[in-house]
């Protein structure tokens, strides 16, 4: 059942920015499956009079690769709309001119092409899946307690995600692992950065109370969003798991069964057109 108490706000907003993974589709193999309804939802916001942007920390493969899978899906999403880690890290190495140790998943590595990595100087890791070896991690341990200064940046800092086949360890749990062993914090690049939020509102236009954040993760996603001033808005497909409810310090604007009923309660609220 649907917490409808949101839907007093939908008048004044302006724009919506999505998840993908766990709110779009759930990922697996094949590259994963819509799930029931998204499709139709993304096409009825692009069709309203709302701004959409999307918002994820997918790691494991180029922005360009991972939206063009999304549009074998059905998906109606274009890459300047979807806001990833991976060209966000880079743009911190240009400006900071710093050269990473990468621990990060084969498919993102192209990212990376054009910055210098000899002699590195920081460590950068991401959803590396099976590359998250004991040796993998230990050469990441070794360049940052080999540093006078180690600077270890995280692509997000979620703790699992969801998969066709179940739940899968996220970025997060290995982030913590270095952070113990060199005595370091992370610089996280992805949500619930509000720099990487910041950077989504100010492409949109839009100020942070005029914009509504729908997400499976209710740190990441929702409480990263009203950190910076957005709702937010938690959908129960993806990581969501019923615990969340009693979490003891993010609660949710929202919580709707899936995209697909927060898009009708959301355009039926402002007078958009039923399905």
């Amino acid at each position: 059942m649907a917490d409808t108490s949101w839907t007093s706000s939908a008048k004044s907003l302006k724009g919506v920015i999505l998840d993908l993974c766990g709110v779009l589709y759930d990922s697996g193999e094949d590259g994963g499956t819509p799930i029931p309804g998204s499709v139709e939802a993304v096409k009825r916001l692009k069709a309203s009079d709302l701004k959409l942007r999307f918002c994820t920390n997918e790691t494991q493969a180029s922005r360009e690769k991972f939206v063009a899978k999304l549009q074998r899906m059905g998906f109606d999403i274009s890459v300047c709309e979807v806001f990833s880690p991976a060209p966000a890290a880079l743009a911190v190495l240009r400006d900071r001119g710093l050269r990473p140790h990468l621990l990060v998943y084969d498919g993102l590595l192209a990212e990376f092409e054009s910055v210098d990595k000899s002699n590195p100087n920081c460590v950068v890791i991401g959803d590396a899946a099976e590359n998250f070896s004991y040796q993998n991690l230990n050469d990441a341990f070794r360049v940052l307690i080999g540093l006078e200064k180690p600077v270890l940046f995280s692509l997000g800092k979620g703790r699992y995600y969801k998969e066709t086949d179940g739940l899968k360890l996220d970025v997060g749990a290995y982030m913590k692992a270095l952070e113990y062993a060199c005595d370091v914090e992370a610089e996280v690049i992805g949500k619930p950065s509000p720099a990487f939020f910041n950077s989504v509102l100010r492409d949109m236009g839009l100020e942070p109370h005029q914009v509504l954040m729908m997400g499976d993760d209710l740190v990441n996603d929702v409480g990263g969003a009203q950190h910076c001033g957005m709702k937010g808005l938690q959908v129960r497909t993806g990581k969501y798991r019923p615990s969340d409810q009693e979490h003891p310090t993010v609660t949710a604007d929202g919580t709707v069964d899936d995209l697909a009923q927060a898009v009708d309660l959301l355009l039926g609220e402002r007078g958009g057109v039923s399905p």
